[in-house]
């Protein structure tokens, strides 16, 4: 019985044409595999882009500091080392789904100013948008404060109170909220922005979803600063506190780059007599 290609040539030769070279012939089976392979590999591309774009997005609504990365981190005392494997066991722990559906979880980081918490802070939050595409938002009390505050004025014309309650929807429904600067400055938050904070929380837990907050109080002061109402919502989270104790890594003045003095100043002084 003639093959397949004997067929194709003989009909070719039929109609006047050359037949089907050797090595032009392939098999139903063997051309169905490559069809497919070819279809998977541009399915797998298309997939990639998908995420690429996705995880592109997460950065861009994130408002995270591009540089603070575990790459950019000078692990140089013990207190970073320890919160960075503290940050490593958070991160791998959201590769299990029982872990993320089980609660709420907070990393609340405290310590003097240029301890390397906010960096940190950043760098687990942009390992989790590249790992598991998890939602992020970087935002400074304060200037959640000053939002809140000025959504108040009903005779605004910028549309605040709108752009004020979109932002308070947007901290609810992010996964992980990044809480910088709390009570900087200030010794104690006033009543309705505590009740409003601790409100925040405790909805952000019923809906669990997990937080990172930053302060420059030790724990003590903190309770005090944020109310006794606030800091209950921050105990009902499954809690990771890291204290920063190590130096600042803050560049400072120099004595080089600071102004001279001299000790015969020649500045006016006020009913000089001359």
């Amino acid at each position: 019985m003639d093959s397949i290609k004997d067929r194709i040539n003989s009909l070719a030769r039929a109609m006047g044409k050359s037949g089907m070279a050797e090595d032009e012939y392939t098999d139903y089976k063997t051309l169905r595999t490559q069809y497919e392979q070819q279809a998977n590999a541009e399915v797998r591309q298309r997939q990639q882009r998908s995420k690429k774009d996705r995880i592109t997005a997460i950065h861009g609504r994130s408002d995270l500091n591009p540089k603070w990365t575990f790459a950019n981190l000078v692990e140089d005392s013990d207190d970073v080392i320890e919160a960075v494997s503290i940050a490593q066991s958070f991160i791998a722990a959201h590769e299990d789904p029982s872990w993320r559906n089980s609660g709420s979880h907070m990393m609340l980081f405290y310590g003097d100013y240029g301890r390397g918490k906010s960096h940190i802070a950043g760098a687990i939050a942009h390992q989790l948008i590249d790992q598991y595409e998890i939602s992020v938002l970087y935002r400074q009390l304060s200037t959640l404060q000053e939002m809140r505050y000025f959504s108040y004025d009903f005779s605004a014309q910028d549309n605040i109170g709108q752009k004020f309650r979109a932002a308070h929807q947007e901290l609810l429904e992010v996964d992980l909220l990044v809480l910088d600067e709390v009570c900087v400055n200030e010794s104690v938050l006033k009543k309705n922005t505590q009740s409003w904070l601790g409100n925040l929380l405790r909805q952000r837990l019923v809906n669990k979803k997990n937080c990172i907050l930053i302060t420059n109080h030790n724990l003590a002061e903190l309770e005090h600063a944020i109310g006794r109402y606030c800091f209950e919502s921050i105990k009902e989270y499954d809690t990771y506190r890291v204290r920063f104790s190590g130096p600042s890594r803050r560049s400072g003045i120099t004595s080089s780059e600071a102004e001279p003095t001299s000790s015969t100043s020649t500045r006016y002084q006020p009913n000089q007599i001359r």
